[in-house]
């Protein structure tokens, strides 16, 4: 099996680098629930009402496997009731770039801009 791994060509080896990303990131919702705690600390329900198109159990479930992954810090505070508060960790934090470079991707080529199909003008 090592001569396998000697003999991945670039492509590859690029696949398995997003393949690694995607297994780290997990859920669809990863991007969404990182870019809204890039805002600063929320608790759980501050985090659900600002991401509302995320079901409860996907946000839960989003959360659990980015704080695994170690990009989601995960606080609880000994109040009554207890308050738990989630926040990036340097590792999460250091997403903003991937998540800034794909902010202008869709800028410019997003579904919000329209061809003029005759003239191929953006409008």
């Amino acid at each position: 099996m090592p001569e396998q791994a000697s003999s991945t060509t670039g492509s590859e080896t690029g696949n398995t680098s997003i393949c690694e990303v995607l297994q780290i990131l997990g859920a669809k919702w990863a991007f969404l629930v990182l870019n809204e705690l890039l805002n600063g600390p929320q608790r759980f329900n501050q985090l659900r009402r600002n991401v509302s198109v995320i079901k409860t159990q996907s946000l839960t479930d989003t959360l659990r496997h980015l704080e695994h992954n170690g990009l989601v810090r995960r606080q609880v505070f000994p109040t009554v009731p207890v308050t738990v508060e989630y926040s990036l960790t340097e590792k999460g934090s250091d997403f903003q770039t991937a998540l800034k470079e794909m902010d202008k991707w869709v800028q410019k080529w997003g579904n919000s801009r329209q061809i003029d199909e005759r003239t191929g003008a953006s409008t």
